[in-house]
């Protein structure tokens, strides 16, 4: 199982995220932070939290379901 995360107090809404996944329109909604709308579509690539200038996403693989 797949989670990604990300630290509201960090994240500083600047879109890098969104800018760099293939499937950004289905992922990601970017307000005052980044909201993960759906992982479904998520292809571990982890380019998102690559990108991040400030290190708020997290992605757990084989996390725990809840």
């Amino acid at each position: 199982m797949l989670e990604i995360t990300v630290d509201e107090d960090k994240c500083i809404g600047c879109g890098k995220c969104y800018e760099i996944c293939p499937k950004a329109a289905k992922i990601w909604k970017i307000g005052r932070v980044a909201r993960i709308l759906d992982l479904r579509y998520c292809h571990v690539c982890t380019l998102c939290a690559m990108e991040c200038p400030t290190d708020c996403i997290i992605i757990t693989r084989d996390a725990p379901q809840h």
